[in-house]
């Protein structure tokens, strides 16, 4: 019988974010977000090292992005699932790895703020993200020291926040656009039944590629190429635009900018920024379009319309989706926050916490799984779907095929995620060979696909001349990752320091400094330079209380900067 003195296993959501993470508890019968060491419950997803080889993870490393770009590293979401390294300083990393920094900087807030450990909780995933790309968030989480316990798709997790707040019969479509992915859920609530019909989405469509067509239109109208600019320059440049990107509502907005000795201006309004952005706003049409399809829904006979995401803040986003719909969506759940407190409603479900048990909900799997097959000798290389896109999952679907030419000895079996007639424009999985008796016929088999609440595939093959059965569990660790390397990414990060939670207040205020520095000139430069010059002292002084005050005042004068 457990203590009742020890504390209650605490039910943990996270949103790994492109822009920004969360985390978020079930307390006292509701979703509560925890803040992080500066106060603020939004930890922007971004890691840089010190100069001594520390780690700074959040407000910090997101200033150090401007003033220290090469040892800075943002946006490394968009590249999970991938062989990608990235650079910071000498020291080289996987995307994986970088997450697992951010998710362990969330873990240590949580532990700070509940007073205990954390060892288990769900994770939020783009809903189009592929089997390899959700392996490889489980491996971040493991190498942060957490257990995950569900992986949910964002906008189904979305979805689970705002059917809290919903009492009523509806048909919804989630649409969720974050810094680096765009997903669209269509479902319908019948309370205590939450049941999604159709998810899409574009794994590379996000606010970081609207503020990248400002920085190509930016340069187009100056004449300069991106190889003309140093590193440091471009990260100030894309900094002021995203700055500006923000402030495009509040009317016209100017960017002075200055490369070597020659100064630059330019002046974008809402309608010239609607004419950069024309081509991502019609790709942002095709997964509506798709998701309403494969629901069999017209865009009239949805209820209501719900925005995820930072980047639907876009008054654009907003303006495209009242169009296309005919209708405001809703506004009063917070965009930012919502896909994390749904992470924290799964985790109590889970968890049978009693103020929520009866909330049940079903998902699907938003692409189609396949294998590739030969249909003639001048036919190979054929996409043979096993489980359509949108099928409710869990699920198991069995095929049948056949061997192709008598005294067959061996079988092939590659398996692909997509939409195309061809695997070569589909994703690979895996790949697995099925030894079989050579026979004077070809022969039968069933290729049976089961998809788990995680999105994760495995594969039975059945030859059905002899019952023989092979079974296939498609590796959960991360694809080319064997326990060697798997034990050096470990290492790897263990090895870094991590600076004390409670000194972060005081670097990310050095470092907010010194990219407030870098972006002004003149007397407002000189301004800066005193107040670094000042904290700095007061911080070699050691007075805590000291700090304290000047360290509000300097983060009160920099936000009324707007730097």
């Amino acid at each position: 019988m457990q203590d009742a003195t020890l504390p209650r296993p605490a039910m943990l959501g996270i949103d790994l974010g492109t822009t920004n993470s969360l985390i978020a508890v079930w307390q006292d019968g509701r979703a509560r977000l925890i803040p992080n060491a500066l106060g603020d419950v939004l930890t922007p997803s971004v890691v840089s090292l010190d100069e001594d080889d520390s780690v700074l993870v959040g407000k910090a490393a997101r200033a150090r992005l401007t003033t220290h770009p090469q040892r800075t590293a943002a946006a490394f979401k968009r590249f999970m699932g991938s062989e990608k390294r990235l650079e910071l300083g000498d020291r080289s990393f996987s995307p994986e790895e970088l997450s697992a920094l951010v998710i362990g900087a969330l873990k240590q807030d949580a532990e700070a703020w509940l007073g205990h450990p954390v060892e288990e909780a769900v994770i939020s995933v783009p809903a189009y993200f592929s089997d390899e790309q959700r392996k490889r968030t489980l491996f971040a989480a493991e190498l942060a020291g957490l257990k995950v316990s569900r992986l949910i798709n964002e906008p189904t997790a979305a979805a689970m926040a705002y059917g809290l707040h919903e009492q009523t019969f509806e048909r919804t479509l989630i649409f969720d656009l974050g810094g680096g992915t765009f997903d669209v859920t269509v479902l319908e609530y019948a309370l205590p039944l939450i049941e999604v019909h159709a998810s899409t989405g574009d794994n590379f469509l996000g606010g970081e590629d609207f503020t990248e067509a400002l920085l190509q239109a930016c340069l187009k109208d100056w004449r300069l190429t991106p190889a003309q600019i140093d590193v440091q320059a471009m990260a100030s440049l894309g900094d002021a635009l995203e700055q500006l990107k923000r402030k495009l509502a509040d009317g016209p907005q100017s960017l002075s900018w200055r490369h070597g000795d020659t100064p630059y201006e330019w002046t974008l309004d809402e309608a010239g920024a609607l004419k950069i952005w024309e081509p991502l706003l019609a790709r942002l049409r095709a997964p509506i379009e798709q998701a309403l399809r494969d629901a069999r829904l017209k865009p009239r006979d949805l209820d209501s319309l719900v925005l995820v995401g930072g980047a639907t803040r876009m008054p654009a986003v907003q303006q495209m989706v009242a169009t296309l719909f005919g209708r405001l969506p809703h506004r009063h759940l917070d965009p930012d926050t919502i896909v994390a407190l749904g992470a924290a409603t799964q985790a109590a479900c889970k968890a049978r916490d009693g103020a929520i048990e009866e909330l049940i909900l079903t998902d699907v799997c938003p692409y189609t799984l396949g294998i590739s097959t030969r249909r003639s000798d001048e036919i190979t290389g054929a996409f043979a779907p096993i489980i359509e896109r949108n099928t409710v999952i869990p699920t198991s679907r069995v095929q049948k095929f056949y061997t192709t030419h008598a005294y067959q000895n061996l079988i092939r079996i590659e398996v692909y995620q997509g939409e195309r007639p061809w695997v070569r424009d589909n994703i690979f999985i895996d790949a697995f060979d099925v030894e079989v008796a050579p026979s004077e016929q070809t022969q039968e088999l069933d290729v049976r696909f089961s998809y788990d609440i995680n999105g994760l595939l495995e594969v039975d093959v059945t030859l059905l001349a002899t019952g023989e059965r092979h079974s296939h569990s498609i590796d959960r660790s991360p694809t080319g990752l064997d326990e060697q390397a798997r034990q050096a990414s470990q290492e790897r990060l263990t090895a870094l320091k991590t600076h004390p939670r409670d000194t972060l207040p005081n670097r990310t205020l050095l470092a907010r400094l010194e990219r407030a520095w870098a972006q002004s000139l003149g007397d407002e430069r000189q301004r800066i330079a005193d107040w670094l010059d000042a904290f700095t002292t007061v911080l070699a002084g050691q007075r805590p209380s000291e700090i304290a005050s000047q360290r509000n005042r300097l983060n009160e004068a920099l936000d009324q900067l707007c730097l």
